[in-house]
């Protein structure tokens, strides 16, 4: 969350409370009603929503003096940011967030997501408010002033929501506009602004879904080839890589399948639609495509490995072989060659 406005929280809390009797309380209670799982308040602020969220509640807030007055509702309580759920995969049964997320800057948005969707099992349902408007930032003027609000035109709000792994995502409500949405089977994209690179791969499988991970079976030399080729330095950990190395990640399509030849057409042309404004808003350096057959079949059916003609959002793109085990005929060195040209594309771009 924005620091500034969690400072203006901590010294406000009192006329927070006094001002703010909870609005939606029918709302919370319908979400709590939907899991015999543990729910989530994500931001929980004075913890005006916990008594409805039921008895297998947890509160999380950032601002100390929020968590001071939730005491008094007698639910467990977190100190924590939404970029950091304190959290075990699956270990949540549903989450609230009641203007919470509005505080998170667009381009950090994805990665809270990918948070929440990894502390969810699927089926696992959220309900978060925030502000409709035209994708900008606005500070408050109000009793507490200072506070930083980020708005969210529709697109990019459900972009957000399905890049980040959730399904059945609809929008209701103006101020505040609720997002109602299911967590999916699949991997949420892990994504900042302005990554050095943002590798795409064609599908999640059912097991990278079930893993939390991509390229995970052992087979797949991914992992392998991007730390011979020193474009990452720890395996099987995308949030890592994105973390420490600047390098996300995210799919062409988001559905899960056994097999990409389940992916129909008119999947794989709104993908590429929705992999384009993820990147004319997070402006990575480079895009690496993972897998010339699903380019072909997405984009350009007679494409060769390399950079492409086609870009995404106005950022290059390098097409890559599938690093599958299946692929026989790339063997790994000419993998990590491919990711040493991605490597060195990015580091060209940023000097």
């Amino acid at each position: 969350m924005d620091r500034r406005t969690i400072e203006v929280y901590d010294r406000q809390a009192t006329t927070y409370e006094t001002n703010r009797p909870p609005r939606f309380t029918d709302r919370a209670t319908a979400l709590a009603g939907s899991t015999t799982g543990p729910v989530l308040d994500a931001g929980c602020g004075n913890g005006a929503y916990l008594g409805s969220l039921g008895e297998r509640v947890v509160g999380l807030d950032a601002s100390p003096s929020m968590l001071a007055l939730a005491v008094s509702r007698g639910r467990p309580l977190v100190r924590a940011d939404l970029g950091r759920l304190p959290f075990r995969p699956g270990s949540l049964g549903a989450a609230w967030a009641r203007n919470s997320y509005l505080h998170v800057a667009h381009g950090d948005l994805p990665l809270a997501l990918a948070e929440l969707h990894r502390a969810l099992p699927v089926g696992a349902r959220v309900a978060c408010s925030v502000l409709s408007g035209p994708d900008d930032v606005v500070e408050s003027d109000d009793d507490l002033p200072g506070r930083r609000f980020w708005r969210w035109s529709d697109q990019s709000l459900t972009d957000a929501f399905v890049g980040a792994g959730f399904d059945d995502v609809s929008l209701s409500g103006e101020q505040p506009r609720f997002v109602d949405a299911v967590r999916a089977r699949t991997l949420p994209d892990t994504v900042v602004t302005a990554m050095r690179v943002l590798v795409c791969g064609l599908n999640p499988s059912l097991h990278a879904a079930d893993a939390g991970v991509g390229f995970v079976t052992p087979s797949n030399r991914f992992w392998r080839a991007a730390t011979e080729a020193g474009l990452l330095t720890v395996a099987r950990d995308p949030w890592h890589a994105v973390r420490a190395h600047g390098v996300g990640m995210t799919d062409l399509v988001k559905r899960a399948t056994r097999r990409a030849d389940e992916l129909t057409r008119d999947e794989y042309r709104a993908g590429v639609e929705r992999v384009e404004r993820l990147c004319e808003c997070l402006q990575p350096g480079v895009v690496c495509v993972v897998g010339l057959a699903g380019w072909r079949a997405a984009v350009d059916r007679k494409a060769t490995v390399g950079l492409q003609e086609r870009r995404l959002g106005g950022r290059p793109v390098y097409v890559m072989p599938s690093t599958s085990g299946l692929n026989a005929s790339s063997q790994l060195p000419d993998l990590v060659d491919h990711l040493r040209a991605v490597r060195g594309l990015a580091i060209s771009r940023t000097t």
